[in-house]
């Protein structure tokens, strides 16, 4: 069985997010620092800050000024910072994705702590933001970081792949402590498109991924749910998968009753609904 609809504002029966995860080199240092000696395979990375987010800006301007949700690394920020202020002039929502794209790693909550940290001062010196979301990298937790978003205030996190309706994570006396806003791997387009020496995939077809992500959109709209799309500047900002992507928001469009959504105006949302 689905999950309970949510009622959104408007009377809409399902809320979009269109959320772009802007890893740049991270994605190939976070796991593997020693390609910081190999330019060859960083530049699949920095593509996504050359190429990827302004091409994406320029898409949803044209698409009708569509919101979207980039979650930054602290990394990024430093490091492409007119590019997140870029983003920002847009009127679109940065969130946190830890400072280098580390994996967390449960056992090592002093690593976590600081990824955590270092990625907070990093958005709040460049561009001067305090984001209130959060986005695991690649979707790794533990069972500290619920509490670490709690502590710092954060509205909510979007890690989670156990339901397709946001919810409240409870933290200590307080049942509402924090707003999840789930997602899926088959809602991601690094699995069809990402491809690396060390983790070789097959790289999929337009074709293909429009499938799967229209056939998943049917029915969590039909459920009234959330539909969170996950995608990364380097993969979906390559030519053609940004056709994909224009294709993908015109059949969203063609529903009725659609609330295309930052991240944190769908969890503000879910909060007042649950008042």
């Amino acid at each position: 069985m689905l999950d309970t609809p949510v009622t959104w504002p408007n009377g809409a029966q399902c809320a979009v997010l269109l959320t772009f995860d802007f890893d740049a080199e991270t994605l190939w240092l976070g796991r593997d620092p020693t390609n910081i000696n190999r330019p060859g395979t960083l530049s699949q990375g920095a593509y996504g800050a050359k190429v990827g987010v302004p091409s994406i800006l320029q898409l949803l301007r044209e698409m009708g000024r569509l919101p979207a949700t980039f979650f930054v690394p602290g990394w990024t920020a430093e490091r492409h910072t007119a590019r997140v202020e870029a983003i920002l002039k847009d009127g679109h929502e940065v969130g946190h994705h830890s400072y280098s794209h580390k994996w967390i790693e449960p056992t090592d909550p002093a690593g976590e702590l600081e990824e955590m940290e270092k990625g907070l001062e990093a958005l709040r010196r460049t561009v001067g933001v305090t984001p209130v979301g959060y986005r695991s990298p690649a979707g790794e937790t533990s069972n500290n970081m619920i509490k670490l978003l709690v502590e710092r205030n954060f509205l909510y996190d979007t890690s989670m792949m156990d339901t397709i309706n946001p919810y409240f994570h409870p933290h200590g006396n307080n049942a509402r402590a924090l707003v999840e806003l789930p997602w899926h791997w088959s809602l991601d387009d690094a699995v069809y498109m990402i491809f690396s020496i060390k983790a070789p995939r097959a790289i999929q077809t337009n074709q293909h991924v429009l499938t799967i992500w229209q056939d998943e959109f049917r029915a969590i709209y039909q459920a009234g749910g959330l539909f969170d799309l996950v995608m990364h500047p380097q993969a979906i900002g390559r030519p053609s998968r940004l056709q994909l992507l224009r294709d993908m928001i015109a059949f969203i469009q063609g529903f009725p009753k659609v609330w295309f959504c930052t991240c944190r105006d769908a969890a503000q949302a879910f909060v007042q609904q649950a008042a």
